[in-house]
């Protein structure tokens, strides 16, 4: 970790000294757990959960977890007590700690072209992994042999580049995929959860994730929070600082409870 991250560290966690609840806010598959081919097998790095754990019991940090997944597949594999607040589909779905769940539907016509792409990948997945979401079709091909992974690619965009084009979907690009999405985007999502806090001052706010599709997330918290990147390569980005997994995530995590256990935060409530 350099020294210029090192410095940014110490003036984020300084904060937390302010009686206010942090807000801490996280990507899922790459950055809480590595990617695995199976999605079903993708569980968190070695004690990530153990740290979770202990930040939700602490009853001061509104913990989240933004993931382009499903909401209801991440509470299996994080498997803490309690369950954090899910927003699953990068934002569409939101699913509370008290289990109600809201849904941002398509307009009607992009449902329906949706539907029909969902039945066109089913009978033919064009040699990649296709995943059905209710507001999206994804094209994975992790795994796949490079020469075989090109074609896969060319083929979902020559497929998916004229829907997004002519009824106004999000063509999203992340590691080893492509997704056809409608509705918001994690930035939206970390917008509201921010706008929700209604602290006229700053809080501690961070925003964990890895791929491209967080992109949006870090620049939405940008100025009003700290957003990281977290992944084992740095890259360009909208992010405040880079951690390498599993390790410095690990340390972050460490750092966030101790803050949290700070004399001075000790009455803060939920």
């Amino acid at each position: 970790m350099t020294e210029v991250i090192e410095k940014k560290l110490d003036e984020f966690f300084r904060g937390f000294s302010r009686a206010v609840r942090p807000l801490l806010m996280l990507d899922y598959d790459g950055t809480l757990a590595p990617f695995r081919v199976d999605r079903y097998k993708a569980r968190p790095w070695a004690g990530v959960s153990e740290l979770l754990t202990e930040i939700q019991r602490n009853c001061i940090t509104r913990m989240v977890v933004i993931t382009g997944r499903p909401a209801g597949e991440i509470a299996p594999l994080l498997n803490i007590e309690p369950a954090p607040e899910v927003w699953g589909l990068h934002g569409a779905e939101r699913l509370h700690v008290d289990g109600r769940r809201e849904l941002t539907k398509a307009p009607p016509n992009t449902q329906e072209k949706l539907e029909e792409l969902h039945a066109r990948l089913r009978e033919d997945p064009l040699g990649g992994l296709f995943e059905e979401k209710a507001n999206a079709a994804v094209m994975h091909w992790r795994g796949v042999a490079p020469h075989k992974a090109k074609i896969i690619e060319k083929q979902t965009r020559e497929l998916f580049e004229p829907l997004a084009r002519d009824y106004g979907l999000a063509l999203l690009e992340f590691e080893a995929g492509l997704e056809l999405r409608a509705g918001p985007e994690k930035g939206d999502a970390v917008n509201a959860l921010l706008d929700e806090t209604g602290s006229p001052e700053p809080l501690p706010a961070a925003y964990l994730g890895d791929d491209i599709t967080d992109e949006a997330a870090f620049r939405a918290i940008r100025g009003r929070g700290l957003g990281v990147l977290v992944r084992r390569q740095p890259r360009e980005t909208a992010a405040d600082i880079w951690l390498c997994p599993p390790e410095e995530l690990k340390a972050f995590l460490s750092r966030w409870l101790t803050a949290c256990n700070a004399p001075q935060n000790n009455q803060i409530h939920a």
